[in-house]
């Protein structure tokens, strides 16, 4: 007879539990005050309780080298606490990776970077990165991907996103409604930005859905809802959409949920035309209408490392430190100097009503 079962497997292993891992690699005070504290802070934005500042959310396209993710967390430290008055800067902190067709799945899925996936070590490995950098006193957001890890790395997020690849999944809007931190939601690959506004609701509201516990056995999961979620606008395969005219359309699309500030622009990926080159200019669009009296914006996205650019990742392959294996990054250089215009701009924008 033909097995139907298991056919297309070749392996299954075991993981060591999210207890476990998490009392091997705990967090101390100061880190549980710091993801706390920031998670406050920026409901404190999403809410409108806080109408003096933007959030920034820059880093990695991805993390794949833990070491050159911590020496930019340290220049980013000293940048943060600098410009605090004006900036609540969250670092991105991104392990895992949704691929078009096939791809690096990221530092979580294949920590060696040789096509090896010994995902029990990336699950470590990535949560020895969020300590390190959360350490250093640099909060930190990642994408949601897949619904397990959040189980050994949540406790260190201060936000989060859901991408334009998963911002119509069931299962990601289920997730996002039981997680502990604020979640934005990426408008479609198509540019929609009705499917994410559906996704903010369907997370606003309780479910009850299949996940593990701390333990790792399966479970029923049953959820509060989210009450902090936002848009982000990433642009789509009809072009760009961070401007005027479509930030407006976006705040008005989700006007009745009732958030002060719900409109976050990724400079990145379509809005950029994936050209780093262009995401300053994407920035000073989004800064101009803040200007001129947008308080609906709640910050924008940089995808940034130590160095300009990406390269190409190989099995195995030697690579070039400080460079995204990924989407291509603007350099350090460039976005410090960009963080400093963004905090003079906020801090010259004319108060909210």
């Amino acid at each position: 007879m033909e097995r139907i079962e298991d056919r297309n497997l070749t392996g299954i292993e075991p993981l060591e539990p999210p207890r476990r891992v998490k009392a091997d690699l705990p967090a101390d005070d100061d880190v549980r005050a710091l993801v706390g504290d920031t998670r406050h802070a920026i409901r404190d934005l999403l809410h409108g309780r806080d109408r003096r500042r933007l959030l920034a959310v820059a880093g990695p396209c991805s993390i794949h080298d833990p070491s050159a993710a911590l020496e930019y967390a340290e220049r980013l430290a000293r940048l943060a606490t600098e410009l605090r008055p004006s900036l609540l800067v969250v670092m991105r902190t991104y392990f895992e990776k949704p691929r078009t067709t096939v791809g690096w799945k990221g530092l979580i899925n294949d920590p060696l970077l040789d096509a090896s996936c010994h995902i029990d070590r990336g699950l470590r490995l990535a949560r020895e990165t969020l300590l390190g950098i959360n350490r250093l006193g640099v909060p930190c957001g990642s994408e949601l991907l897949d619904p397990i890890s959040p189980q050994y790395t949540a406790d260190l997020l201060a936000w989060a996103s859901i991408g334009a690849r998963t911002s119509e999944s069931q299962t990601h809007r289920e997730l996002a409604s039981g997680v502990s931190m604020p979640v934005g939601f990426k408008n479609a690959t198509d540019g929609s930005v009705v499917a994410a506004r559906d996704a903010m609701v369907a997370a606003g509201h309780p479910h009850r859905f299949l996940g593990i516990d701390a333990d790792g056995a399966s479970a029923s999961v049953a959820t509060a809802g989210n009450p902090d979620r936002h848009l982000i606008l990433r642009g789509g395969t009809g072009g760009p959409n961070y401007n005027a005219e479509h930030v407006v359309a976006a705040a008005e699309l989700v006007a009745d949920l009732a958030l002060a500030r719900p409109v976050l622009v990724d400079c990145s990926h379509a809005n950029s035309g994936k050209d780093p080159s262009r995401q300053p200019a994407v920035c000073r669009d989004v800064l101009a209408q803040l200007r001129a009296g947008e308080h609906r914006l709640l910050g924008v996205m940089l995808e940034s490392h130590l160095e300009g650019g990406n390269q190409a990742w190989q099995p195995g392959a030697p690579l070039r430190y400080g460079v995204s294996i990924t989407d291509a990054c603007l350099g350090w250089g460039e976005t410090e100097a960009l963080l400093y215009e963004m905090a003079d701009a906020v801090a010259g924008a004319p108060e909210a009503a």
